[in-house]
C-alpha cells in the first residue's frame, strides 16, 4: 500500500510539472508570432502575411498526411514499453520507419503538386521553404520525448531557437519584398529544435537496425488518430487555405490578423484540460466516480470563469487590439475577430467534453464524429460565405463549425453534461464581467486616442473589477485558489 501512494505522489509531481512545461511550450508557440506579428504585418503589408501564412497552412495538410496519427499514437505506445530500451527502440524505430514511409509518398505528391497547381507554382521557392516542415516533424520524433516525459528538455530547447527566430526576423525583415524571410523564421522557430532531438534520441534508444520488425499492430491505432489529426486540421487551417483560393492573399491576411489573439486566449483556456487528463483517468479506472464529478464540475466553471472575461473583453476592444497588433492597414480585420472571438468559449468546453471526458472513457469515436462534423460545417459555410463576405465569412464558419463540435460532443453525454452543469454557479461571473465591462466603457469618455493606453488602462480596469468582484462575492472556486496561495505563502 505505500508503495502505490509513494508511486502516485511521484506521479502527482510530475504531472505538476510537466503541465507547467507544456503550457510554457504551447504558449510560446502562439506568443512568438504575436511578438513578431506587429513588426512584420506592417512591413509586409496583409498581401505579404497572408502569402506566407496560406503556404503554411496548405503545407500543413501534406504534413499531417506524412505524420498519419504518430503524433499522439507515439506517445502511447512508447510510453507502455519505456522501461524497457530494447522495446522501446524496437517500436520507436518501427513508427519512426512507418513515419518515413509517408513522408516520401507525401513529399512525391507535393512536388507534384508545386508544378501543376498555379497558385503554389508561383511561389515555389516559399512552399518549398515550407515543405521543410515535413522533414522536420519526421527527424524530430517528439512523440518518444513525450512518452518519457522530457518536457522540460522539450521546451528549454524550443524557447532557444524561437528566440534566434525572433531576432532573424527583425535583422532580415525590412521590405516588402522579404516574404520568404519570413517564411524561414516561421519554420525555424516551430522546427529547428527537432534537429537537437535527432541528435539526442540515441540517449533514449538504440539506432542499430533491429530485426523481425512488426509494422501491423500499429497501422489500425495510427489510422483511428490519423482521423482525429485529419478533422481537426482541415477546420482549424480551412478557412485561411479557401481565402487563399477564392479572395487571395490579401484576404487571407486580415484572417490571420484576426485570429492571432483568439490563438493565444485558446492556449490558455485548453490548458486546463491538458493538466486535470491524467487525473480524471485515474479516477475513472479507480471507479471513484464523485471524484471525476467534483474535478470535472470545478474544470467547467473554470472554463467559464477564464473564457468569458477574455471573449467579451476582446469582442469590445478589438479595434484597439488589431491596431496595436497589425496597424490601420488591418482595419478590415476587426469584424473578422469579433465574430471568431466566441470560439474561445466553445473550444474550452469541447476540451472538457473531449478530452477531460469522452478520451478517459474510451469514447474516441464520438470524439472523431464531431471533429468531422465540424470541418464539413466549417467547409461548407466557408463555400457559400467567403465569396461575398471574405474573411468575415471564414470567421462564421469557424464559429459554426466549433458550436457543431460542442453540439455533438454534448448530445452523447447529455445526461452526465446536465448533471454537471447543474453544479457549476455562474451567476456571480456574469455579474462580476458586467461590472467590469461597465467600467471599463467608461474610458471612452476620457480624452484618449492612443490604441496602446486605451488597451492598457481598460485592461487594467476590466480585469481588475472583475477578479475584485468575484472575491468580494467570495466566488467559491476563485475563494479556494486564493485561499490555498494564501496558505502556501504563509509556509514559507
Amino acid at each position: 500500500m505505500n508503495t502505490g501512494i509513494t508511486r502516485m505522489s511521484k506521479n502527482n509531481k510530475s504531472v505538476k510539472v510537466n503541465f507547467i512545461m507544456n503550457a510554457i511550450l504551447n504558449l510560446s508557440a502562439v506568443i512568438f508570432p504575436l511578438i513578431t506579428f506587429p513588426y512584420v504585418s506592417r512591413i509586409l503589408t496583409p498581401t505579404g502575411t497572408g502569402r506566407v501564412s496560406s503556404a503554411v497552412a496548405l503545407v500543413t495538410y501534406f504534413a499531417m498526411v506524412a505524420q498519419l496519427g504518430i503524433p499522439t499514437y507515439g506517445i502511447r505506445a512508447c510510453a507502455i514499453v519505456r522501461d524497457d530500451k530494447e522495446k522501446l527502440s524496437r517500436t520507436a524505430q518501427e513508427i519512426f520507419i512507418i513515419n518515413m514511409i509517408m513522408s516520401v509518398i507525401v513529399y512525391g505528391v507535393f512536388f507534384g503538386a508545386l508544378f501543376f497547381i498555379p497558385e503554389m507554382a508561383e511561389d515555389k521557392t516559399l512552399y518549398l521553404i515550407c515543405s521543410t516542415t515535413i522533414v522536420f516533424n519526421l527527424i524530430g520524433m517528439e512523440w518518444l520525448y513525450k512518452a518519457l516525459e522530457e518536457y522540460s528538455y522539450i521546451t528549454k530547447r524550443s524557447l532557444f531557437f524561437k528566440f534566434i527566430a525572433l531576432v532573424l526576423t527583425f535583422v532580415c525583415i525590412h521590405t516588402k519584398d522579404d516574404y520568404l524571410f519570413y517564411g524561414v523564421t516561421t519554420i525555424f522557430a516551430a522546427s529547428a529544435s527537432n534537429v537537437m532531438n535527432f541528435i539526442n534520441v540515441r540517449k533514449y534508444i538504440t539506432l542499430k537496425p533491429l530485426r523481425n520488425y512488426d509494422f501491423k499492430h500499429h497501422m489500425k491505432p495510427i489510422l483511428i488518430f490519423f482521423g482525429m489529426s485529419v478533422a481537426t486540421t482541415i477546420y482549424t487551417n480551412l478557412d485561411t487555405v479557401m481565402l487563399k483560393f477564392m479572395q487571395g492573399n490579401e484576404a487571407a491576411g486580415y484572417y490571420t490578423a484576426a485570429v492571432k489573439v483568439k490563438t493565444v486566449l485558446v492556449g490558455v483556456v485548453t490548458s486546463i484540460g491538458t493538466v486535470l487528463l491524467p487525473r480524471v483517468s485515474y479516477y475513472i479506472e479507480q471507479k471513484r466516480h464523485d471524484e471525476f464529478r467534483k474535478v470535472t464540475a470545478k474544470a467547467m466553471e473554470l472554463v467559464v470563469m477564464m473564457a468569458l472575461p477574455l471573449v467579451v473583453y476582446f469582442i469590445i476592444y478589438a479595434r484597439e487590439a488589431i491596431l496595436v497588433l497589425s496597424g490601420a492597414d488591418y482595419i478590415p480585420a476587426i469584424i473578422p475577430m469579433q465574430l471568431i472571438m466566441p470560439t474561445v468559449f466553445l473550444i474550452g468546453f469541447t476540451n472538457i467534453t473531449g478530452i477531460q471526458i469522452l478520451i478517459p472513457q474510451g469514447r474516441e469515436n464520438v470524439v472523431l464524429v464531431s471533429e468531422i462534423v465540424g470541418a464539413v460545417v466549417d467547409f461548407a459555410i466557408n463555400l457559400v460565405l467567403i465569396p461575398s463576405m471574405g474573411s468575415s465569412g471564414a470567421a462564421i464558419g469557424t464559429l459554426v463549425a466549433e458550436l457543431a463540435v460542442l453540439i455533438v460532443q454534448a448530445i452523447a453525454m447529455w445526461k452526465f453534461l446536465m448533471e454537471i452543469m447543474r453544479k457549476i454557479k455562474a451567476g456571480k461571473i456574469v455579474l462580476a464581467c458586467v461590472l467590469g465591462t461597465v467600467v471599463a466603457l467608461l474610458v471612452h469618455l476620457l480624452p484618449i486616442t492612443n490604441s496602446f493606453m486605451i488597451l492598457v488602462i481598460t485592461a487594467l480596469l476590466f480585469f481588475g473589477i472583475y477578479g475584485g468582484g468575484l472575491l468580494l462575492m467570495k466566488e467559491p472556486l476563485v475563494y479556494e485558489v486564493v485561499g490555498q496561495m494564501k496558505e502556501k505563502f504563509l509556509k514559507k
